[in-house]
């Protein structure tokens, strides 16, 4: 059973009536007005910064507010789409990967934490979908949309499994390529094509990846090996030589091949991301020489 909170309308209420204010002013009745009829939706975002040890008023001050005037033909847009795919492709995800799976999607403008974020909403899985993020990526259109409502849909997908099995989620470097390397295969299982929902703004970007995959594969391994972020391979504000969010083409492209072998819920169920995805990774750097 899948239930939609759409709180667009309630922003284009207190966008309406305070966009012409100074940003701190914006900010603060984003938080008072905007946002009070669903304080955890708030706390949720406040605490996924404070745990990266930055204040949120100012990632909202110099990266989302200025902005969102100019993006709100394109929230406007996204927010049709997903209320016109999104419950069609959460049928098609439960159906193409044999599982029941409840679900909330929450629709929203938020302040940078996500195009898609799978997390836990009213004690039920949630997915919540950042109209902001969503504009300023350029995934307003339809097989966009489409594309991430599946992905994220491999996220949720890959929770409820692991929950079931009472196999604990993981945080290294690993654990997170494996993850949105998984959520990326899922979005092709799903839709029965490998649309790359990442590369709709960018004619160039799967070109780029497939072209790149070797030095991916060994940038990825020298950063591990050498303790360095990997934030580059998956934020949307950071990019590797240009090109943002490689790292989901990298990771989906490991999981496939881990697929010749294992089923999906095997590979949804993996206890040692490094393990199995090492070796795969050091034989795509060699591939390329």
């Amino acid at each position: 059973m899948l239930e939609i909170v759409d709180t667009f309308p309630a922003f284009l209420d207190y966008w309406g009536s305070c966009q012409e204010w100074v940003i701190d002013v914006q900010i603060e009745r984003w938080a008072q007005d905007y946002l009070s009829p669903w304080p955890d939706l708030l706390d949720m975002q406040v605490e996924d910064y404070r745990e990266q040890d930055i204040d949120w008023r100012d990632i909202a001050r110099e990266k989302i507010f200025p902005y969102l005037a100019e993006r709100l033909p394109a929230m406007q847009a996204a927010h049709a789409n997903l209320l016109q795919v999104g419950e069609s492709v959460y049928e098609k995800a439960l159906e193409m990967l044999a599982v029941t799976a409840p679900a909330i999607y929450v629709i929203h403008v938020g302040i940078g934490c996500g195009a898609g974020w799978v997390t836990e909403f009213r004690g039920m899985p949630t997915i919540l979908f950042g109209l902001e993020n969503i504009a300023e990526c350029g995934w307003q259109g339809r097989d966009a949309i489409k594309g991430l409502v599946a992905h994220e849909m491999g996220h949720l997908v890959h929770m409820a499994w692991r929950k079931q099995h009472q196999v604990v989620m993981g945080s290294c470097p690993w654990w997170q390529l494996y993850e949105e390397g998984f959520a990326q295969y899922c979005e092709g299982l799903i839709l029965e094509c490998q649309g790359w929902h990442q590369g709709h703004s960018d004619p160039a970007w799967l070109t780029w990846c497939q072209d790149n995959l070797g030095w991916l594969a060994a940038e990825f391994l020298r950063r591990v090996d050498q303790g360095e972020p990997i934030r580059r391979f998956f934020g949307s504000w950071l990019d590797l030589q240009g090109k943002s969010q490689t790292g989901y083409y990298l990771g989906c492209l490991a999981v496939k091949r881990l697929s010749e072998k294992h089923s999906i819920q095997e590979i949804a169920l993996l206890e040692d991301p490094e393990g199995v995805m090492r070796p795969i990774l050091e034989k795509m750097v060699l591939g390329s020489r």
